[in-house]
């Protein structure tokens, strides 16, 4: 790589996403990514046998089909797939119960019973604005726009999980609450975690909770060949360990965290500027377990059967315990778990007749613990018979997430804690969060605003401010 505009560490949705920013904008743009295949977390393999496509993390890609970033790309529906299933996601109790929430409101509301006319109180002023909604979630706070709107929200979304609950009244209600809110990797009784819940149960009623059909890594495979087109350099194989092993260029964008981010600056960051990005904190790992089934799931419930997303735990007081157990550095006997099927919509990810799936439960930062035998415990819970369906497993603990990923620190898929401040102030207290004190030099990566999850806007404000800095672009925040 010579004479390049722009280069990027790291080819995550992230960083893939400000190189393609930047290509479109009409600069050289060079990507160096540490891992043999592109994609960071949003890739396919066979992890268990042949045959067997599984997702190395990301799968179900509701923020995708919402993002702006995304929605702008117009891709090509003949090879990225959004594959909806019948429900979007589904929680099973005990005794052959469950909650089920589809894309529908409607449905979903008759589905809880006599929780629909709350969750209808809930949701049904949110939904019919989901596309502002999110569009404002997937933005900086720093952005003006539509401030009533987010204030609206606020005023809910900053409630712990348990309070939004106590607007239902029976188990079904709310263990939709405990589910969603319980992805935020944080105790259910912390600030924001109603508003994590909030989001993802309105991009539920926005778009489904679709999946890639043929895999994650066709959406990567999407952006890859269109920055190609636009002349973009892709190489595999190369880990950086300074900024000085990098090509001259103008901008550097790095889809990585603020670890790595002081790694690779050394000396060039004095003592007083590495202090904040030291200070960032992150949060939980995970331990992660693949799946090749001789058949579907089976769950005692028809709502689990058709839901693309199986959200594993029990009641609401059963998620609470497990997550403020994870959260206190324990290993919870019964974890909560988040389970996802895409074989029930798509019949690439396996030979005929057959299933992949892949569950993860959250564990303390760091750990070497294999959670597989509590893991299956609890969907044998709710899905007896479902160990005899197993053919082959493929395992990761937390310690094993990160060896495989460096932006995964101590397990920690979402690239930092969603703390209070951390979601006002990420990764540190400044007005654009994707400058670094370094002069060209720019963070792009999930612990940026918005945070984790495939939906590019990192990548995308995070070009965008370097274009506004270097090249007389539009302000980022724009809309």
């Amino acid at each position: 790589m010579s004479g390049l505009d722009a280069v990027v560490v790291g080819s995550g949705p992230n960083g893939l996403a400000a190189a393609l920013t930047l290509a479109r904008a009409g600069l050289t743009v060079g990507v160096l990514e540490a891992a043999p295949t592109l994609g960071g977390g949003c890739r396919t393999e066979e992890l268990t046998l042949p045959g067997y496509r599984h997702d190395v993390c990301s799968t179900v890609h509701a923020l995708a089909a919402v993002s702006p970033f995304f929605r702008g790309l117009a891709l090509d529906p003949a090879k990225v797939d959004l594959v909806r299933p019948e429900v979007a996601f589904a929680h099973p109790l005990d005794g052959g119960r469950a909650a089920a929430v589809h894309q529908s409101l409607e449905e979903t509301v008759e589905g809880l019973g006599p929780d629909g006319p709350a969750y209808r109180r809930l949701m049904g002023p949110l939904a019919g604005r989901a596309d502002k909604v999110i569009d404002r979630m997937l933005a900086p706070l720093r952005s003006a726009r539509s401030p009533f709107l987010l204030a609206r929200f606020g005023a809910l979304g900053l409630q712990p999980a348990t309070w939004l609950a106590r607007r239902f009244g029976t188990d079904e209600g709310r263990a939709v609450v405990a589910g969603v809110a319980a992805h935020s990797m944080r105790p259910l009784d912390a600030p924001l975690t109603g508003g994590f819940g909030l989001v993802l149960a309105l991009s539920a009623h926005a778009v489904g909770w679709p999946v890639v059909r043929g895999g994650s890594q066709v959406l990567v495979d999407a952006l890859v060949d269109e920055i190609r087109d636009r002349g973009g350099e892709l190489t595999t194989g190369t880990r950086v360990r300074s900024l000085a092993e990098l090509p001259s260029s103008r901008l550097v964008l790095l889809d990585v965290t603020p670890r790595q981010f002081v790694d690779l600056a050394g000396d060039r960051l004095d003592t007083r500027a590495r202090r904040p990005y030291r200070r960032f904190r992150y949060g939980p790992g995970v331990c992660k377990v693949d799946w090749a089934l001789d058949g579907p799931v089976p769950w005692s419930t028809k709502a689990a059967t058709v839901a693309g997303t199986v959200h594993v735990g029990g009641t609401l007081a059963e998620v609470r315990r497990a997550e403020a157990e994870v959260n206190a550095g324990r290993h919870p006997e019964a974890p909560f778990c988040l389970v996802v099927q895409p074989s029930i919509v798509d019949d690439r990810r396996a030979p005929a007749g057959r299933a992949t799936l892949w569950a993860y439960c959250h564990v303390p930062s760091g750990s070497t613990v294999d959670m597989t035998a509590r893991i299956e415990a609890q969907i044998e819970r709710f899905a007896p018979g479902f160990t005899d369906r197993v053919l082959a497993r493929s395992v990761r603990t937390a310690a094993q997430m990160e060896e495989h990923d460096v932006n995964y620190v101590g397990g920690d898929i979402a690239a930092g804690a969603s703390t209070l401040r951390q979601t006002v102030f990420r990764p540190t207290a400044t007005w654009n969060p994707y400058r670094t004190p370094l002069r060209g030099v720019y963070l792009c990566s999930s612990s940026t605003p918005p945070g984790g999850g495939v939906h590019g806007m990192c990548g995308l404000y995070a070009a965008r401010t370097a274009l506004f800095d270097h090249f007389g672009g539009p302000r980022p925040f724009r809309t």
